[in-house]
């Protein structure tokens, strides 16, 4: 398995994004255990769905300009797919 060098700083970044994440899920846990309305549980719903895209971006892009960089300067063809089937999965 591979594996991906990270600052402190940057695992610090990465985890306060997935604590706040998982703070807005425990909210919506509550939210449907105190039966809270639909449209206000789907707006929280929506909220996570943006905020874990926004830390997807913010993770790929960290990972193409560490990872990647060096392969996709050389036309690394396994490193060019890499980023192909990112971008893929990214546009579903």
């Amino acid at each position: 398995m591979k594996k991906t060098y990270r600052t402190e700083e940057e695992k610090k970044k990465i985890i306060t994004r997935l604590n706040i994440i998982n703070g807005q899920l425990e909210g919506i846990k509550r939210m449907i255990s105190d039966n809270a309305y639909c449209n206000d549980v789907l707006i929280q719903l929506s909220a996570v769905s943006s905020s874990v895209k926004s830390l997807s971006n913010y993770v790929l892009e960290n990972h193409l300009y560490t990872c990647m960089k060096d392969g996709i300067k050389k036309d690394d063809d396994e490193v060019i797919e890499e980023v192909i089937g990112l971008f893929k999965k990214f546009n579903k």
